[in-house]
């Protein structure tokens, strides 16, 4: 051996840990004795040595181990060298020291064959250093099948010249030109470099490798290599030291991948190799007015023909994108010719550019992707046009159905389409049936079935009328039912002619809708101002200019909504009237079986304990009120922090004062979780100091009434707390203050 060939061959061994060839040193997990880039190594390291064995019919079950009593290994050395180690040897070392022994006779005869051992020795073989025992393979590897045989078309002084790395790639990169092989690697992990350097030690044997494309299925590179492997293995004698799934795995090592490639210099091609001709998909042409540059129009149907008798064989496949970017599969049928021809068809159902890629064993043929502009049809949709209120952005609800009309008289001949999208964008999702109406008309009914955005899409002769797609909000369903309208300004009584009356309309959990409120008194309508704030709540107002009665409506969705509930009220005999506890809830009650107090500036006390009895429903809308005419009873007033709230146990004080010489009667009544206790000082200069003891926390309505009516402002909601324990209601005192009039 030359001295090049033994400076080769003294190469310490490589594994992916260590830096080689400019690569950067592998990390802590890669150094990892559990590394998966390991265990490749260590199987394909166990069938190299395998398939050297068979000649003596030993074998390698575990390299770790197996080598250690040196008999297997003295085996393989006499196969790979072709001679005899010279030396005696222990048939059975039964002992550790035969085993060395053994082992010794390995590495000596190693020695005379000029081939260097780094940090080998018999103690690291007998004792199973897998590290050290698969350097111990690979530099036989490098020695006996990359560095010592001379390959064809190589040139010998250029690969004394070399790495064995450099001179089994630079090999491989003249065998395959076509294809960018840089490295022992990644460029394999695809199957693609494996079947084409199997057809290239054997033309026919592999053809279609070019076609094998990886990025369509996961699976593929593992069934590239599996192929191109099986072939070298069946008709070049080339066995599979690595699998398929190892030699596409992203932690393989590059001595693996060079172990088995090593093998192909020496390949053979046996007799009676299946060789089939190179497919040449840029052979195969299309031709037919279906991928023509113009002519073809929306919603007719476009032809053509493909040939493949000097491609070779393989499947035709067609894709057809229309300008928005969609792509579908044409319809291709083989029509068993001489020529080997396929008839395409596809239906355009847009205008514009459409790209027509024709594939042939899964690539472009020539020309492919063809371009083909779609024109319209006979028809005009721009004439066409459409409206109702199913087309409406508002106003359709979930599971009722709607419709609207489409007109195309004048449009000229074509064909209408209807489609529907649902909030998830799926089309055609809603069935849109189409009725002929007469003179070009036609009336398109759906019932949308989910809460959202849809889209209604129209088209005419495959094109898009004005305004199509029409967006469509479809709402919940209204239900006015689920309204309630509370406030002063609906109560039967106590309204007075110029005086604001106020109320608050909710309307949530009520569906879609549009509220329209309305006042008509005796004079006809009086103006109402709305506003909204928000969370489904609306404030009303409106000032009457007339005494008499008026009659309020509240619509949803032009339905009328029903009034709040009832509360009986007993004070000598029992009469209806509608209360509202709070401002957000109007709830069903009534005071019989409980304690309701009425008291009278002449502390007169009348308590009623009636039985439960039924209570009828409330009117619905439209309320009726009754406004007195402007200077009738005196006017009341009413300020203090009662009024607005308290604490349980504590009294709460507010001070009432009427203004005029004929005072009414007065009265007072205080509404809550549990009855309050209520007490009165009369001042005697019109006015009165009332207190009320609230006994639980919550919310209380107090009423100051003025001859049995409310007056103005009146019911006050007073938030009740729950007692403090550093509260001193004896401490508590009502703190004067006379309002500006």
């Amino acid at each position: 051996m030359s001295a090049a060939g033994r400076a080769r061959a003294q190469e310490p061994p490589l594994s992916r840990g260590e830096a080689a060839d400019g690569e950067m040193p592998a990390t802590e997990k890669e150094l990892a004795e559990d590394a998966p880039w390991k265990r490749i190594q260590q199987n394909t390291f166990t069938r190299w040595c395998n398939e050297h064995l068979k000649a003596v019919q030993k074998r390698v079950g575990n390299l770790q181990t197996d080598l250690g009593d040196g008999l297997r290994l003295i085996a393989l050395l006499e196969v790979l060298s072709q001679k005899k180690l010279g030396r005696r040897y222990n048939a059975r070392p039964t002992f550790r020291q035969m085993q060395l022994e053994n082992v010794s006779v390995a590495l000596d005869f190693l020695e005379r064959e000029n081939i260097k051992l780094v940090s080998i020795d018999s103690k690291a073989i007998v004792d199973g250093n897998l590290k050290l025992i698969l350097g111990l393979v690979w530099t036989l590897i490098l020695h006996y099948s990359i560095s010592m045989p001379v390959w064809d078309e190589e040139d010998e002084e250029e690969a004394k010249r070399q790495t064995p790395k450099q001179r089994l790639l630079g090999w491989i990169q003249n065998r395959l030109p076509q294809l960018p092989i840089t490295n022992f690697s990644r460029d394999w992990q695809s199957g693609r470099a494996l079947g084409a350097l199997v057809d290239s030690c054997a033309p026919g044997l592999c053809p279609d490798w070019d076609s094998w494309d990886p990025s369509k299925d996961p699976s593929k590179p593992v069934e590239n290599a599996r192929e191109a492997m099986q072939q070298a293995d069946e008709w070049l004698g080339i066995p599979q030291v690595i699998t398929p799934e190892e030699i596409v795995d992203p932690n393989v090592d590059e001595h693996s991948v060079m172990t088995y490639l090593s093998q192909f210099p020496k390949a053979k091609l046996k007799p009676g190799a299946p060789l089939r001709p190179k497919l040449n998909p840029k052979k195969a042409r299309a031709y037919g007015p279906g991928i023509e540059p113009t002519g073809n129009v929306v919603k007719q149907r476009a032809e053509f023909t493909v040939e493949t008798i000097s491609a070779g064989q393989g499947e035709v496949l067609v894709y057809v994108e229309d300008p928005a970017g969609h792509r579908e599969e044409a319809k291709v049928v083989a029509n068993n010719d001489k020529n080997r021809t396929f008839s395409v068809s596809y239906v355009p159902k847009v205008t514009g550019i459409h790209k027509v890629s024709v594939l042939f064993a899964g690539q472009n043929i020539a020309k492919s992707p063809f371009e083909v502009q779609v024109g319209r049809a006979a028809g005009d949709a721009s004439r066409v046009t459409a409206q109702g209120p199913g087309l409406e952005p508002t106003g359709n609800v979930v599971n009722r159905g709607t419709h609207f009309d489409i007109f195309t008289a004048g449009a000229g001949p074509g064909e209408l389409e209807v489609s529907i999208a649902d909030p998830s964008g799926r089309r055609g999702a809603l069935e849109a049936p189409l009725e002929p109406r007469g003179d070009g008309a036609f009336r398109c009914s759906y019932r949308p079935a989910a809460e959202g955005a849809h889209s209604v899409h129209v088209t005419y002769g495959g094109v898009p009328i004005p305004r199509s797609p029409f967006s469509v909000h479809v709402g919940q369903a209204c239900t006015p039912s689920l309204v309630r309208a509370v406030g002063r300004g609906l109560q039967p009584k106590g309204l007075r002619v110029k005086e604001p009356a106020e109320f608050k309309v909710y309307t949530k959990g009520a569906g879609n809708g549009e509220l329209k409120v309305t006042v008509k008194g005796p004079k006809g309508p009086e103006p109402v101002r709305q506003r909204e704030l928000g969370d489904g709540v609306f404030a009303c107002d409106y000032v009457p200019t007339v005494p008499g009665p008026h009659t309020v409506s509240v619509l949803w969705g032009g339905s009328p909504c029903p009034a709040g509930m009832c509360v009986r009220v007993c004070a000598h005999m029992c009469r209806c009237m509608c209360v509202h506890v709070c401002t957000h809830v109007c709830v069903c009650m009534y005071t019989c079986g409980h304690m309701y107090v009425h008291i009278y500036t002449r502390m007169y006390v009348h308590v009623c304990s009636c039985p439960p009895v039924s209570v009828p429903p409330c009117p619905r809308s439209p309320f009726e009120v009754q406004v007195s005419p402007e200077g009738g009873p005196p006017r009341v007033r009413a300020w203090g922090p009662g009024l607005e709230g308290g604490a349980v146990g504590s009294a709460a004080e507010f001070v009432v004062e009427a203004i005029g010489d004929d005072v009414g009667t007065l009265g007072f009544s205080v509404e809550g979780p549990s009855q309050a206790k209520i007490e009165c000082d009369d001042r005697g200069d019109g006015s009165c100091d009332v207190r009320y003891w609230p006994q639980e926390p919550g919310a209380y309505a107090v009423h100051v009434l003025c001859d049995g009516d409310d007056i103005a402002g009146s019911p006050f909601m007073a938030d009740i707390r729950p007692a403090s324990r550093d509260c001193c209601p004896e401490k508590v005192r009502l703190r004067r203050h006379h309002p500006d009039p």
